[in-house]
């Protein structure tokens, strides 16, 4: 069945929402209490949750993209209508923008909150492990190279019926335990988007390796599989 275009937007507004709420809101409320317990790992475990729960939940409406990034990649890769881009590009975004705002709000609801880096992506003094502009420039195009190699493997004709969503949200969860230390993990431009427009005063302007390397790496892993590893 092919849905509307108003429902596909819809689909990757509350998949990006969700994905944001729930990954930058474990780092923001959950992993700032180290008696919870959860650390980095439990937040490269929510992260690949969100997206696991909301590719089944609305991947069937939208393809379940909730990322810039990918969705590049799969119009190049020719899974995707590259004229559907833009709408998608916008509700991803928007998406994330909301469900920081959101976040934001809860995290400042008590008495002396502070929200420190608010999840944001950085590098140099700004990287969880003080990486620099290239060791952070080179982890996010390898890691979303990998990630829409994956992504592509995962949902090809000939890959298990009913598991991509699976092997994608475990992909990520391991990218995330792979990348936490090195840029606190974008693979993702809307994902950086939402929490650096209400982060620390540094996030905006590093927000454009956030975008750039993402995108080259999505196009990147589009490439390899489709000119290496493909059967279509």
């Amino acid at each position: 069945m092919e849905h509307s275009v108003s429902k596909k937007l819809a689909a990757e507004f509350i998949g990006t929402f969700w994905l944001v709420l729930g990954g930058c809101g474990s780092a923001v409320l959950a992993a700032a209490f180290p008696s919870l317990g959860i650390g980095f790992a439990g937040v490269s475990l929510a992260f690949g949750l969100t997206v696991l729960t909301g590719a089944y939940a609305l991947g069937p409406i939208s393809g379940g993209h909730f990322n810039p990034a990918v969705s590049i990649g799969l119009a190049l890769a020719g899974r995707f209508k590259a004229r559907q881009l833009p709408g998608y590009i916008v509700a991803q975004v928007i998406g994330a923008i909301a469900a920081a705002g959101v976040l934001y709000l809860i995290a400042t609801g008590k008495p002396g909150a502070e929200i420190g880096g608010f999840a944001t992506n950085g590098y140099g003094e700004h990287s969880p492990g003080r990486y620099g502009l290239m060791a952070a420039l080179l982890c996010e195009v390898a890691m979303t190279a990998l990630f829409l190699i994956v992504i592509l493997g995962a949902t090809a004709r000939h890959a298990a019926a009913g598991f991509g969503g699976l092997a994608i949200g475990l992909c990520l969860t391991l990218i995330h335990l792979i990348s936490i230390p090195v840029t606190n993990t974008s693979v993702n431009p809307a994902r950086s988007t939402g929490p650096a427009v209400f982060g620390p005063d540094y996030a905006l302007p590093e927000l454009w390796l956030f975008w750039v390397a993402p995108i080259a790496g999505a196009i990147i892993g589009a490439l390899l599989y489709r000119l290496v590893l493909s059967d279509d």
